[in-house]
């Protein structure tokens, strides 16, 4: 299947690039089919391009990389909604707001996208700690783990430009940071 992308162009993405999400991100209910792309540009973003809006595209982060203790408790009735086997193989991505000075870039830690990765469905939740934001600082804590990751660039690296393709959600690592909420609780 063939998709416009105003970040990425025309693209080809397979049924099994494909990510669900019934209830739609918040403020877009009606874009419901998504996929993710990797840039290629190793900054350990993703895109979630809707596949019917060529300029909706979310940037998105696994979010333990910035924050390692962040912890996401669905309630017995959202892990049953994203049919949920065992918390252990889904994935947690939350989204990112870039503006232009890239040292602000922050993450909404409220709302993250959980993803079952079995059934490529997919659904923001909005978390019930009153202690999460919608607007965490995280530039410090990404460049660190970049630093972190990369070998020291030796200057005879190659400047092709990256080309982004589109990632299985099966490729997405499960997440450590989901618990369930007690059923008396939800």
């Amino acid at each position: 299947m063939l998709i416009q992308s105003s970040r990425f162009g025309e693209m080809t993405v397979s049924p099994a690039d494909l990510i669900q999400i019934p209830g739609g991100v918040l403020g877009f209910p009606e874009e419901k089919t998504y996929v993710l792309f990797d840039p290629g540009d190793d900054t350990l973003i993703l895109w979630l391009q809707s596949t019917t809006n060529p300029k909706l595209a979310f940037p998105v982060l696994e979010p333990r990389i910035f924050k390692s203790d962040y912890r996401v408790r669905l309630s017995g009735s959202e892990a049953r909604e994203l049919k949920i086997q065992s918390l252990g193989v889904a994935s947690v991505l939350t989204i990112l707001t870039i503006p232009s000075n890239l040292s602000e870039m922050t993450a909404n830690l409220k709302a993250p996208i959980v993803i079952n990765p079995v059934l490529q469905t997919a659904k923001q939740v909005v978390l019930q700690e009153n202690d999460l934001p919608i607007q965490f600082p995280m530039f410090k804590e990404l460049r660190a783990a970049l630093l972190q990751m990369r070998p020291a660039k030796t200057g005879n690296g190659s400047s092709a430009k990256p080309v982004a393709i589109p990632l299985k959600v099966s490729s997405l690592n499960p997440s450590p940071a989901i618990e369930q909420i007690p059923s008396s609780a939800s």
